[in-house]
């Protein structure tokens, strides 16, 4: 069995009952504070402020519900529509070689907030693992959030120029 290393995801699994950042979020006026990239009316894409990888976004409904087939086929299409630009964005301005794409519903499934269902977009390049997960126990995430961020942001709007 592989095991993915996540160790600085700690300060995220010691501190329960923090509430639905999600929704947090949403309601915060500084949308770079909470790490937001795109909103919709229906769906949202945010940066993961604990990843697994430079550049690993969640993709969620606006409204807070906790099961995939919860969903309306508005909010699919918005959920969709906005992976599909991050992931754009990301080629784009990260030239990142491919994704895993996922959605852990339901506590059992792994995931850590179970009653806001998000889509994970984990970018990843060839040779992106290491000795120091192995030798260290720690993964290292070579680019600052709020860079990644910006990033991100560019890509996003050059998306938007486009059209």
């Amino acid at each position: 069995m592989e095991r993915l290393w996540a160790p600085w995801r700690v300060a995220y699994i010691r501190n329960p009952g923090r509430g639905c950042f999600f929704c947090a979020g949403l309601t915060s006026k500084d949308p770079a504070k909470s790490l937001i990239l795109e909103k919709t009316e229906y769906a949202f894409s945010l940066l993961n402020r604990f990843p697994y990888n430079n550049g690993h976004i969640m993709i969620a409904p606006v409204r807070h519900i906790g099961s995939l087939e919860e969903l309306d086929n508005e909010e699919i299409l918005a959920i969709n529509h906005l992976l599909t630009r991050v992931m754009k964005a990301i080629r784009d301005t990260m030239k990142s070689h491919g994704f895993n794409i996922g959605i852990n519903q339901g506590n059992i499934a792994g995931a850590g907030v179970v009653d806001h269902i998000h889509v994970h977009c984990v970018p990843r390049w060839q040779g992106d693992t290491n000795f120091m997960p192995v030798l260290c126990d720690t993964k290292v995430v070579s680019e600052a959030l709020l860079d990644t961020y910006a990033t991100i942001k560019k890509g996003l709007a050059a998306l938007d120029s486009l059209t």
